[in-house]
């Protein structure tokens, strides 16, 4: 599949038809084609046109506009890291019956599987409503309507960005940039080995001010809960909302994933590091 072209590619009624991929399966030829057909992808692409259309119609000068996305540009990182860590990873969503399964949706289901498609991408119906009430707030402080809009196109832009190369780190393929191997290689030790560190996706600048950021393996100690966060079967025995929407007990490692293979590269750049 690999050696397909592009068009090729496009014909495979399994790629349109929107069904979950194994990243970890797939080329980068491939992650191109369902990225850009994704649904989610296509609905934060017509956002983005809508913000500018938004803009021009409410201008009310370039200090406005670009002042709102040099915030947003600095500020999404900052944003994700506090989201990702103290929201995404704490106990508190699933403790509770009515928050059990926007925990599942928004990240319990993805550590479970890291390579599943279907659920990397965060749900619109989360990620839009954080975006306006955070992104478009922030930009409505700095330049009023028009910031509003100019803000919440910049952070769906981003939001694209961070969810490309969060596939890419996912992905069954060797970036050849430097930069991109190594949040790749930072993103799976997240996955594999410690999940409490290594909040950021392409930007690990706040991980770094706040303690969480590590590269060797050998810097932290190897989780027992990598691949449910804390979810066990004990706590799903006195929790069990999450575990019935799931329909079973959680798994201390995915199915289907090669966990040999993703260790073997933690001990790579492990050696690498040292």
């Amino acid at each position: 599949m690999s050696n397909q072209s592009i068009f090729q590619i496009m014909r495979n009624q399994d790629l349109r038809s929107g069904r979950s991929y194994d990243l970890g399966k797939m080329g980068l030829k491939q992650l191109w084609v369902a990225y850009l057909t994704h649904p989610t992808i296509l609905l934060y692409f017509s956002l983005i046109i809508g913000c500018i259309v938004a803009v021009c119609y409410t201008f009310n000068g370039w200090v406005s506009v670009l002042s709102s996305i040099i915030v947003m540009i600095f500020g999404f990182p900052l944003i994700w890291y506090i989201i990702h860590r103290w929201i995404m990873h704490v106990s508190l969503l699933y403790r509770m019956k009515w928050s059990a399964s926007l925990w599942k949706r928004i990240h319990f289901d993805h550590h479970q599987d890291p390579h599943l498609l279907n659920v990397l991408f965060g749900s619109p119906l989360n990620t839009i409503p954080t975006i306006i009430i955070i992104g478009g707030g922030l930009g409505y402080l700095v330049g009023g309507f028009c910031g509003f809009f100019a803000s919440i196109g910049t952070a769906v832009y981003m939001s694209c960005f961070y969810e490309f190369f969060h596939c890419i780190q996912h992905l069954n393929y060797k970036p050849k940039s430097r930069y991109v191997s190594h949040i790749k290689q930072v993103h799976v030790l997240h996955h594999f080995h410690y999940e409490k560190g290594n909040f950021g996706i392409t930007n690990y600048f706040w991980d770094k001010v706040f303690g969480t950021y590590y590269e060797d393996a050998k810097a932290r100690p190897r989780s027992p809960t990598v691949f449910n966060m804390g979810y066990t079967v004990k706590e799903a025995e006195h929790y069990p909302w999450v575990m019935l929407k799931t329909g079973a007990p959680p798994r201390d490692r995915p199915a289907g994933s090669n966990f040999r293979e993703h260790k073997k590269d933690c001990t790579q750049h492990t050696q690498k590091a040292a």
